[in-house]
């Protein structure tokens, strides 16, 4: 791939950043003014980066042509599919659901499976069950009936499983054999019969509210995903790493009792029968609304007024989607409910400009959300924009839920975030642009967030940095991500990002590792590339994995050919390794000219960017390429002609956008260290 090189050359310092460019293939010392230190190379002294050397599993899927070398899905991409017919039914009092699924599961692979798999989450509320942090026990979840091509099967051990039909449940995973097995191209029919009792919260991400808010989440027996590069995804939830789930699509009947207002996954198809005439007409002027609409208020509660009233005292609400990965819902009874469109773009390319809904469902307990359908419009169109891709559903919204959680939690077109009230109203749209902007990813693009948490959290933390910046043009949260890095790489309590999310170490590292340190890297890699190209290699990686599953490799892959670099020594250091950074001003030698050394004392490979400023006001920048470092080099000298006048400041990274962990030895000042810089630690 195409290599940058960036020389030395003299020039007036930039207005802007200036944009540090990776790769140059300069030798050692070649248009860079760098020696080696002592006459020796790095490789000895410090470890070398060296070429990422993807798993086997996934070697094999390019060698089958499901992936590509390009980082895009090959010409045999294939993914399953699962069609969902859902009914189930909320008990407020005796916090119970019970439900009924209908699974239609398509095997789009090329194999023959004798048996399938699906998710039991609610099982990690399940006595003796392996989990990595506490939670309530509930008793986890009651199969009552579980059918397979029309037979009704049998629960049994492992040795049934291989006798013939049957299923088994072992911890949140449950095993099925149907009758036949399921060959290639074929479909399997599944209906399954369950209920649980509703933990009050479900690890922050479900649960129920002093007796008028439910958010029911992780909840229904849910196909694992088979993919091309792994299999069968069987990595028990364990309550911390979140989920990787298929796409398909979604027929959810929801019954509940009269008064309970219900949102949920997918578009209300009986909206008029479950909507007093009054709420109907105010929600259907809310979603041709740029001013926010009260939907409901304070006084609208209750049957005949939140919602109609029934001859059986129930309801039935219905909700269709499409090409979503997962359906959650709230139940609430004494809410408000905001809302009003936001703008998404074009998303038919038929060059008119489309709209989706916000709602913010929230309790006159929680006073910051007065904001909240604001928060959401400008996240919404932001990331619409941002990202290339805009918004595909008819609705986003979000739940207050205080007393369920504290921070936020997402599912396709719903969000569950706390009261914020007393973390501000800046927090409060934070959250907000961040639980919405997982509607990309995951929700768009299906990473696997049970194994790399680094490609949901991060990549979101980066993108709600960026609607930030917009929202609040004085804030700067990259500098916070860094900050939180920088702390934790100091303290030595960081873990490999590419760690399996639910094998980090304690104390914090899988923190580190999935949000502040990826979101870190990518921030460092649009400086290095500059904003226009990592954005255009940034939205060519969503559109080419919507709704499909990406591997880390992918990602890899796609940014270097989008943007024509060999980034390798970036995915290692950072991926792969706790490298850190450590640029310093070594020593400034006076001479017939002076000589300005700078040392690399950290692992972590990245160029350096120098500003030297002279007696007579001049200032002069050099960027010491990264491939200097890259051939072994721990120094690098900097030549100040003859004649330029007299160096009284060298300063490494003046604008402290670098992620460099010790920033005391990044300057030199004449007087303060004259003839030497910083002694090595």
């Amino acid at each position: 791939m195409k290599k940058v090189t960036v020389s030395m050359v003299m020039r007036p310092m930039l207005p802007a950043v200036l944009v540090l460019m990776a790769g140059g293939c300069a030798r050692p010392g070649v248009g860079s003014g760098a020696t080696p230190v002592d006459g020796r190379s790095g490789p000895a002294i410090r470890p070398h980066p060296s070429t990422v050397v993807p798993p086997g599993d996934y070697t094999a899927a390019l060698e089958a042509g499901t992936r590509s070398p390009s980082g895009e899905p090959g010409p045999a991409y294939w993914q399953q599919w699962a069609d969902y017919v859902i009914e189930t039914s909320l008990d407020p009092a005796a916090k119970r659901l019970d439900g009924r699924v209908a699974i239609t599961y398509h095997n789009s692979s090329p194999r023959t499976l004798s048996v399938v798999f699906l998710h039991l989450l609610q099982n990690l509320h399940a006595p003796g069950v392996v989990r990595n942090r506490p939670v309530e026990l509930t008793g986890g979840v009651d199969l009552t009936r579980v059918v397979a091509d029309g037979q009704v099967l049998e629960s049994g051990g492992e040795h049934t499983l291989r006798r013939g039909p049957g299923y088994r449940a072992n911890g949140t995973i449950l095993a099925i054999r149907p009758p036949r097995p399921l060959r290639s191209g074929g479909t399997l029919e599944l209906d399954i019969e369950w209920g649980f009792t509703i933990p009050q919260s479900g690890v922050g991400r479900m649960g129920w509210s002093r007796d008028d808010l439910f958010f029911i989440a992780y909840w229904y027996p849910q196909m694992a995903v088979y993919d091309d590069v792994v299999g069968w995804h069987l990595d028990p939830y364990l309550g911390s790493a979140e989920f990787y789930t298929g796409f398909g699509n979604y027929d959810l009947t929801i019954e509940a009792p009269d008064g309970w207002v219900i949102m949920a996954t997918g578009a209300l198809e009986n909206r008029r029968e479950v909507l007093p005439a009054p709420v109907l007409e105010r929600l259907e002027r809310a979603e041709a609304s740029d001013e926010v609409v009260s939907i409901l208020t304070e006084a609208d509660v209750g049957p005949g007024r939140a919602t109609q009233a029934s001859a059986t005292g129930r309801l039935r609400w219905r909700f269709l989607a499409d090409s979503v990965r997962d359906v959650a819902w709230s139940a609430t009874r004494q809410s408000r409910w905001d809302a009003a469109r936001a703008p998404v773009g074009d998303r038919d390319g038929d060059g008119v400009a489309d709209f989706t809904r916000v709602d913010a469902i929230w309790r006159v307990t929680a006073p910051r959300w007065q904001h909240s359908v604001r928060y959401s419009q400008h996240a919404i169109d932001f990331l619409s924009r941002y990202t290339g891709i805009p918004y595909p559903w008819p609705h986003m919204t979000a739940v207050e839920g205080g007393g369920i959680i504290g921070g936020g939690m997402e599912f396709p077109m719903m969000t569950l975030i706390g009261d914020y009230n007393t973390r501000g109203d800046e927090a409060l749209y934070n959250v907000t642009a961040h639980e919405e902007a997982h509607m990309w990813i995951p929700m768009i693009v299906g990473i696997d967030e049970k194994r790399y948490g680094w490609m949901d959290e991060g990549s979101t933390s980066f993108n709600e940095n960026q609607a930030r910046k917009e929202f609040f043009p004085e804030s700067d949260p990259e500098a916070r991500d860094l900050r939180t890095y920088l702390d934790r790489a100091r303290r030595r309590i960081e873990g490999e990002m590419m760690r399996w999310t639910d094998f980090h170490y304690p104390g914090g590292a899988s923190g580190v590792a999935s949000y502040s340190k990826p979101a870190t890297a990518l921030t460092t890699l649009r400086r290095i590339l500059g904003p226009e190209r990592f954005d255009r290699a940034w939205q060519a990686y969503i559109r080419a994995w919507a709704y499909k599953h990406p591997k880390p490799w992918d990602f890899f892959a796609m940014m270097e050919t989008q943007t024509g670099e060999e980034l390798d020594w970036f995915w290692q250091g950072w991926y792969y390794e706790t490298w850190t950074l450590d640029h310093a001003v070594g020593q400034v030698e006076t001479g017939s000219g002076t000589t300005v050394t700078i040392e690399n004392r950290g692992r972590l490979p990245m160029p350096t960017r120098v500003i030297i400023t002279l007696d007579d006001g001049s200032v002069l920048e050099r960027v010491v390429p990264v491939r200097h470092w890259l051939n072994g080099y721990v120094s690098a000298s900097i030549a100040v002609p003859p004649g330029r006048g007299t160096v009284i400041k060298v300063e490494i990274d003046p604008d402290g956008v670098s992620p460099d962990i010790d920033r005391a030895n990044n300057v030199w000042k004449r007087g303060a260290r004259e003839g030497g810089g910083a002694a090595r630690p």
